[in-house]
């Protein structure tokens, strides 16, 4: 597979350009950057530091890639972004690489889209197949799991957890963790519900999402504390494996608080 690259494209010695590589007109490639195969630059493309993006990765115009951190903090210790396969970069996107506060490494996994003007901040964690609408900004130390979807304008604090599967509602402001399953809506954000529509897409039985549902209400109903329900749920659905990803979301976070519902959930409704 043949490399093309754009005679007015800017590509440092040291650059690592995979199989089948296009990079279009004014991009700038460091010299630190990996490009797997097939990934497709579009123009005005800026790729910088310890930055490697996997095969068949499409990046649009004005995307900023790599560049050191937004972190007063930081100090140039050598710090990596990992981006993953098949994702979709648009226009005006930003991503920064790791620090040493967090790991020194940002790393966003495969089948992603980030549409134009998202952010994604040091250090932070996204997941596999998750969606980015515009102007949605991850703060540092984010971890994101896997299928999650942020409306557009949403913005997430520093060192929040957002599970597998959640939904953030456009210009929803999150500022604690989102379970797995969950849906936030609002500034600052609360607990809307399940989200109830990804898991159809998604594939999940009836009677998964009925589960979920039933444990959802238990886990906020307003009977004893989160903690004494978490137990009681777990003794419940001993063999439910979505309920007990969520229990385990919530034990992990430890003093982290979590995204919650404005009002008490009946636990028979």
């Amino acid at each position: 597979m043949d490399v093309s690259i754009h005679p007015t494209a800017v590509i440092e010695d040291g650059a690592k350009i995979g199989p089948g590589v296009r990079i279009g007109p004014l991009c700038t490639v460091g010299p630190e950057v990996e490009l797997g195969e097939g990934c497709h630059l579009m123009s005005h493309v800026a790729l910088a530091g310890r930055t490697t993006i996997g095969p068949r990765t499409r990046i649009f115009p004005f995307a900023s890639i790599g560049h050191i951190p937004q972190d007063l903090k930081y100090k140039g210790e050598a710090s990596t972004l990992e981006i993953g396969a098949d994702c979709m970069i648009r226009e005006g996107v930003t991503m920064n690489p790791g620090t040493e506060g967090g790991g020194l490494r940002t790393v966003i996994g495969d089948r992603c889209a980030f549409l134009a003007n998202s952010h994604v901040g040091h250090d932070t964690k996204v997941g596999n197949d998750c969606i980015l609408s515009n102007n949605v900004m991850l703060a540092g130390h984010v971890t994101v799991g896997d299928f999650v979807i942020f409306g557009g304008g949403s913005a997430v604090i520093q060192f929040a957890r957002v599970g597998s599967h959640a939904f953030v509602g456009g210009m929803s402001g999150l500022e604690n963790d989102l379970i797995p399953y969950g849906m936030a809506m609002g500034n600052r954000a609360h607990l809307a519900g399940l989200n109830i529509i990804g898991l159809r897409r998604r594939g999940f039985t009836r009677e998964q999402i009925h589960d979920i549902r039933r444990a959802y209400r238990l886990l906020f109903a307003d009977e004893g504390t989160l903690a004494e329900r978490v137990e009681d749920v777990a003794g419940e659905f001993d063999d439910h494996p979505f309920v007990h990803e969520i229990l385990d979301f919530i034990r992990e976070g430890k003093d982290r608080a979590i995204c919650t519902p404005r009002d008490p959930v009946s636990s028979s409704g």
